[in-house]
């Protein structure tokens, strides 16, 4: 049974739809005491699992206690925040009976990083550097359980469901083929002149700027959103990285604001930002503590809400692991005796002093979900959109393929997900990416 259902997950292609895109029949081929759905919708703006909950919640469960069998898990915990209200009275009428409970988060950033939901969910510890699976917990994400369910029935991943939001007419939560282009997506949104805006993929603390529109979304794609040029959250992203190490050589004041905010120091981890922007001016003879930029989650709380001078310790942290990395040089064991700071409960980042502090508040709003199929022509499936080794085509070009279809799979004995046809149609292209076009004539 349980050998049955990891095939199935793996055969559908399912990856962890809310961050990277982990192999999601990996992760549950694991054993767990306990399996905890992050439902907290860490980033500001996005409204994909909310609704999802709220909508489905019956196929949410099942995805949850499929995977509890995969892993032998004898609990489930839904977090989720206090203000999903339609979302909890949904989940909690589908739970009756079963070892699954719901874990009400307040309304704080990042409550959706996984070592805090773990941690506020049981009061167990992910140790620095550490998975989840370190305190016996998986976790996995609100669509990617949908998915799950789906994958046991034989559904293959081909969609994705993502918010459309900010200076768009009609901001919006749709499902979306895979491969779909990114101005294709904001075009249903009402957006068609893009001239003096940019768009940010993801969420306004850890997304990024997209540079080509016609980039495809994949099935880790769960936001866009769309800000003038010269707004202060793109302004701050366009910096170039010398003005940045720059200003953090000649601005930053040492007032530790950053450290004291940062959401894993406060869970007892190796890194306090202040310290590695303090390095900046002197390199030499300071590897220990560049070392603890290996700790960072870049969740973005340090430079977007705690720096009084608006300096970016994230970026400069992100720059010192990609370094480090080139290196070799590998994070140390964690501390052992890793315990919570005393004010962790009191320095969790309100999400509308965040929203105001980025100058968000008039986008914070409804984006509702439509189940609405909308037309696609053409579809750019990336071969590389999980974690590990890019998917091998095993299709020809001039094929027709339906939508399900199996186009490319995992190489042998290497980490990966099945990726199938989005929409029906005729491959046109395959380099990096599988392009499917409309068959000539069809209206589908």
């Amino acid at each position: 049974m349980r050998k049955q259902l990891i095939q199935k997950i793996q055969k559908a292609g399912v990856v962890g739809a809310g961050g990277a895109g982990f192999p999601t029949h990996v992760k549950v081929a694991s054993n767990a005491q306990t399996v905890i759905v992050n439902g907290a919708e860490c980033e500001p703006l996005l409204r994909v699992d909310q609704q999802l909950m709220e909508v489905k919640a019956a196929r949410m469960v099942q995805g949850l206690e499929i995977v509890m069998t995969a892993t032998g898990a004898t609990k489930g915990i839904i977090a989720l925040k206090s203000k999903y209200k339609s979302a909890i009275a949904s989940l909690e009428k589908e739970i009756v009976g079963k070892p699954i409970r719901i874990n009400i988060l307040g309304d704080f950033y990042p409550a959706g990083d996984e070592h805090l939901t773990v941690y506020e969910s049981t009061g167990r510890l992910v140790p620095q550097g550490g998975i989840p699976l370190k305190v016996d917990c998986v976790v996995s994400n609100v669509e990617t359980l949908i998915n799950i369910a789906n994958a046991v029935e034989g559904k293959p991943v081909t969609d994705t469901y993502l918010t459309i939001t900010g200076e768009v007419p009609k901001p919006l939560t749709l499902k979306l083929p895979i491969g779909t282009s990114v101005l294709k997506a904001l075009k249903i949104a009402g957006r068609t002149n893009l001239e003096g805006m940019k768009v940010i993929e993801g969420g306004p603390m850890m997304g990024k700027i997209i540079e080509d529109l016609n980039q495809p979304i994949t099935k880790t794609t769960k936001g866009l959103i769309v800000l003038s040029l010269n707004h202060p959250l793109i302004q701050k992203r366009m910096l170039p990285f010398e003005k940045i190490t720059k200003q953090a050589q000649v601005s930053c004041i040492q007032c530790r604001y950053c450290t004291d905010l940062c959401p894993r120091y406060l869970l007892g981890h190796n890194i306090e930002p202040h310290k590695i922007m303090r390095t900046i001016k002197h390199l030499q003879g300071q590897e220990e503590t560049m070392k603890m930029a290996l700790a960072c989650s870049e969740c973005g709380v340090c430079e977007q809400y705690a720096c009084i001078m608006g300096l970016s310790p994230r970026t400069i942290n992100s720059m010192i692991k990609r370094e480090l990395a080139k290196m070799g040089i590998k994070p140390d064991a964690p501390p052992a005796n890793q315990t919570v700071n005393a004010m962790q409960e009191h320095r969790k980042v309100p999400v509308k002093r965040l929203i105001s502090r980025l100058e968000l508040k008039k986008y914070d709003v409804s984006a509702p979900l439509t189940e609405e199929e909308f037309p696609v022509n053409q579809v750019e499936i990336m071969l590389r959109q999980h974690v590990g080794t890019p998917s091998q085509a095993i299709v020809q070009v001039g094929q027709q393929v339906q939508k399900g279809d199996l186009i490319a799979v995992v190489p042998d004995k290497a980490l990966g997900a099945n990726i199938h046809a989005s929409i029906s149609g005729v491959i046109k292209e395959i380099t990096d990416s599988i392009v499917i076009c409309l068959m000539e004539g069809s209206d589908k």
